[in-house]
Protein backbone atom coordinates (compact mmCIF):
# COMPACT_ATOMS: atom_id res chain seq x y z
CA UNK A 1 0.00 0.00 0.00
CA UNK A 2 1.43 3.35 -1.00
CA UNK A 3 1.68 6.85 0.44
CA UNK A 4 -1.56 7.90 -1.77
CA UNK A 5 -3.47 4.61 -0.57
CA UNK A 6 -2.61 5.61 3.30
CA UNK A 7 -3.52 9.21 2.78
CA UNK A 8 -6.78 8.58 0.91
CA UNK A 9 -7.91 6.07 4.22
CA UNK A 10 -7.23 8.69 6.63
CA UNK A 11 -8.89 11.44 5.13
CA UNK A 12 -11.78 9.47 4.08
CA UNK A 13 -12.14 7.84 7.11
CA UNK A 14 -12.14 11.24 9.08
CA UNK A 15 -14.63 12.70 6.53
CA UNK A 16 -16.85 9.82 7.08
CA UNK A 17 -16.57 9.32 10.99
CA UNK A 18 -16.87 13.39 11.33
CA UNK A 19 -19.71 13.56 8.86
CA UNK A 20 -21.52 10.61 10.86
CA UNK A 21 -21.06 12.11 14.09
CA UNK A 22 -22.34 15.67 13.40
CA UNK A 23 -25.13 13.59 12.36
CA UNK A 24 -26.45 11.98 14.59
CA UNK A 25 -25.75 14.90 17.03
CA UNK A 26 -27.72 17.18 14.89
CA UNK A 27 -30.77 14.55 14.74
CA UNK A 28 -30.99 14.05 18.41
CA UNK A 29 -31.21 17.25 19.12
CA UNK A 30 -32.66 18.52 15.98
CA UNK A 31 -35.42 20.70 17.61
CA UNK A 32 -33.29 22.98 19.66
CA UNK A 33 -30.96 23.33 16.94
CA UNK A 34 -34.00 24.29 14.34
CA UNK A 35 -35.19 26.88 17.27
CA UNK A 36 -31.99 28.31 17.45
CA UNK A 37 -31.73 28.48 13.62
CA UNK A 38 -35.58 29.86 13.00
CA UNK A 39 -34.97 32.28 15.55
CA UNK A 40 -32.00 34.06 13.67
CA UNK A 41 -28.59 32.64 15.63
CA UNK A 42 -27.20 31.50 12.18
CA UNK A 43 -23.85 32.16 13.40
CA UNK A 44 -24.56 29.52 17.16
CA UNK A 45 -26.03 26.71 14.27
CA UNK A 46 -22.66 27.17 12.07
CA UNK A 47 -21.34 27.06 15.54
CA UNK A 48 -22.82 24.01 16.55
CA UNK A 49 -22.93 22.06 13.15
CA UNK A 50 -19.01 22.33 13.39
CA UNK A 51 -18.30 21.94 16.76
CA UNK A 52 -20.26 18.24 16.47
CA UNK A 53 -18.15 18.26 13.12
CA UNK A 54 -15.21 18.36 14.93
CA UNK A 55 -15.89 15.79 17.93
CA UNK A 56 -16.61 13.38 14.98
CA UNK A 57 -13.47 13.91 13.70
CA UNK A 58 -11.83 13.48 16.83
CA UNK A 59 -13.93 9.90 17.13
CA UNK A 60 -12.93 9.01 13.96
CA UNK A 61 -9.28 9.55 14.32
CA UNK A 62 -9.16 7.74 17.97
CA UNK A 63 -10.72 4.63 15.26
CA UNK A 64 -7.70 4.83 12.80
CA UNK A 65 -5.28 4.54 15.73
CA UNK A 66 -7.15 1.19 17.42
CA UNK A 67 -7.27 -0.01 13.68
CA UNK A 68 -3.38 0.52 13.14
CA UNK A 69 -3.06 -1.20 16.55
CA UNK A 70 -5.34 -4.17 15.94
CA UNK A 71 -3.83 -4.60 12.67
CA UNK A 72 -0.18 -4.64 14.84
CA UNK A 73 -1.04 -6.91 17.26
CA UNK A 74 -2.81 -9.30 14.70
CA UNK A 75 0.09 -9.79 12.81
CA UNK A 76 2.14 -10.04 16.43
CA UNK A 77 -0.49 -12.90 17.01
CA UNK A 78 -0.28 -15.20 13.89
CA UNK A 79 3.27 -14.78 14.46
CA UNK A 80 3.21 -16.32 18.21
CA UNK A 81 0.31 -18.99 18.02
CA UNK A 82 -1.33 -21.07 14.93
CA UNK A 83 -4.16 -18.99 12.97
CA UNK A 84 -6.64 -21.65 14.76
CA UNK A 85 -5.16 -20.51 18.17
CA UNK A 86 -5.41 -16.99 17.86
CA UNK A 87 -9.18 -17.02 16.30
CA UNK A 88 -10.16 -18.86 19.49
CA UNK A 89 -8.57 -16.47 21.74
CA UNK A 90 -10.58 -13.52 19.79
CA UNK A 91 -13.94 -15.56 20.09
CA UNK A 92 -13.28 -16.11 24.15
CA UNK A 93 -12.07 -12.18 23.94
CA UNK A 94 -15.58 -11.22 21.92
CA UNK A 95 -17.66 -13.33 24.83
CA UNK A 96 -16.06 -11.45 27.45
CA UNK A 97 -16.16 -8.23 25.93
CA UNK A 98 -19.58 -8.29 25.21
CA UNK A 99 -20.51 -9.71 28.58
CA UNK A 100 -19.10 -6.83 30.45
CA UNK A 101 -20.21 -4.24 28.16
CA UNK A 102 -23.77 -5.32 29.38
CA UNK A 103 -22.26 -6.43 33.29
CA UNK A 104 -20.88 -3.31 33.76
CA UNK A 105 -22.50 -0.79 32.50
CA UNK A 106 -25.80 -2.19 34.42
CA UNK A 107 -23.53 -2.13 38.08
CA UNK A 108 -22.89 1.01 37.49
CA UNK A 109 -25.88 2.79 36.58
CA UNK A 110 -28.78 0.90 36.74
CA UNK A 111 -31.80 2.53 39.10
CA UNK A 112 -33.88 0.24 41.10
CA UNK A 113 -36.97 -0.40 38.50
CA UNK A 114 -33.92 -0.98 35.35
CA UNK A 115 -32.98 -4.34 34.66
CA UNK A 116 -29.87 -5.89 33.13
CA UNK A 117 -31.89 -6.24 29.66
CA UNK A 118 -31.79 -2.78 28.69
CA UNK A 119 -28.13 -2.45 29.34
CA UNK A 120 -28.00 -5.93 27.33
CA UNK A 121 -29.43 -3.97 24.09
CA UNK A 122 -26.23 -2.16 22.64
CA UNK A 123 -23.90 -4.95 23.21
CA UNK A 124 -26.33 -7.72 21.34
CA UNK A 125 -27.44 -5.07 18.51
CA UNK A 126 -23.19 -4.67 18.06
CA UNK A 127 -22.90 -8.44 18.13
CA UNK A 128 -25.51 -8.58 15.29
CA UNK A 129 -23.64 -5.50 13.44
CA UNK A 130 -20.16 -7.75 14.02
CA UNK A 131 -21.64 -10.63 12.79
CA UNK A 132 -22.92 -9.01 9.59
CA UNK A 133 -20.32 -6.97 8.87
CA UNK A 134 -17.49 -10.11 9.35
CA UNK A 135 -19.86 -12.03 6.95
CA UNK A 136 -19.35 -9.01 3.90
CA UNK A 137 -15.55 -8.63 4.91
CA UNK A 138 -15.30 -12.59 4.25
CA UNK A 139 -17.42 -12.56 0.99
CA UNK A 140 -15.31 -9.80 -0.37
CA UNK A 141 -12.38 -11.22 0.56
CA UNK A 142 -11.79 -15.15 2.08
CA UNK A 143 -13.48 -17.14 5.06
CA UNK A 144 -9.95 -16.69 7.39
CA UNK A 145 -11.41 -12.72 7.71
CA UNK A 146 -14.23 -13.73 9.55
CA UNK A 147 -13.52 -13.87 13.15
CA UNK A 148 -10.82 -10.88 13.04
CA UNK A 149 -13.17 -8.93 11.65
CA UNK A 150 -15.93 -9.57 13.96
CA UNK A 151 -13.41 -9.17 16.56
CA UNK A 152 -12.38 -5.61 15.01
CA UNK A 153 -15.65 -4.74 15.14
CA UNK A 154 -17.13 -6.07 18.77
CA UNK A 155 -13.98 -6.03 20.89
CA UNK A 156 -11.82 -2.70 19.67
CA UNK A 157 -14.83 -0.78 18.90
CA UNK A 158 -15.86 -1.15 22.33
CA UNK A 159 -12.02 -0.53 23.61
CA UNK A 160 -12.01 2.48 22.15
CA UNK A 161 -15.58 3.63 23.25
CA UNK A 162 -14.14 3.15 27.34
CA UNK A 163 -13.83 6.93 27.78
CA UNK A 164 -17.63 7.72 26.87
CA UNK A 165 -18.78 4.65 28.15
CA UNK A 166 -18.51 6.87 31.93
CA UNK A 167 -21.01 8.87 30.85
CA UNK A 168 -24.26 7.65 31.22
CA UNK A 169 -26.11 10.50 28.72
CA UNK A 170 -28.07 8.37 25.85
CA UNK A 171 -27.33 11.57 23.44
CA UNK A 172 -23.72 11.87 24.64
CA UNK A 173 -23.03 7.50 24.09
CA UNK A 174 -24.54 8.06 20.38
CA UNK A 175 -22.63 10.98 19.65
CA UNK A 176 -19.33 9.09 20.44
CA UNK A 177 -20.41 5.92 19.54
CA UNK A 178 -21.50 6.23 15.85
CA UNK A 179 -18.45 7.92 14.07
CA UNK A 180 -16.49 5.17 15.73
CA UNK A 181 -18.70 1.90 14.37
CA UNK A 182 -19.08 3.68 10.93
CA UNK A 183 -15.06 4.51 10.93
CA UNK A 184 -14.31 1.20 11.78
CA UNK A 185 -16.89 -0.13 9.61
CA UNK A 186 -15.14 1.73 6.23
CA UNK A 187 -11.83 0.83 7.07
CA UNK A 188 -12.38 -2.56 7.34
CA UNK A 189 -14.60 -2.91 4.20
CA UNK A 190 -11.84 -0.78 2.55
CA UNK A 191 -8.29 -1.77 3.38
CA UNK A 192 -8.15 -4.63 0.99
CA UNK A 193 -9.42 -2.74 -1.89
CA UNK A 194 -6.75 -0.46 -1.33
CA UNK A 195 -3.87 -3.52 -1.08
CA UNK A 196 -5.07 -5.42 -3.52
CA UNK A 197 -3.01 -6.75 -5.84
CA UNK A 198 -4.06 -7.44 -9.33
Amino acid sequence: MNSRKVVYLFFTTLLIGATSGALVGFILDWNTYLAGLMSGEIIDFILVLVWLFGIGAMWSLISQMGFFAYLTVHRFALGIFKSTTWNMIQIVIIAFVIQGLAYFRYANFATEEETILGYSLIPLSLLIYGLFIAYLKSKQTNAGAFIPAFFFIVVVTTLEWLPALRVNDPKWLWIYFTPLLVANTWQLLVLHRLINRK
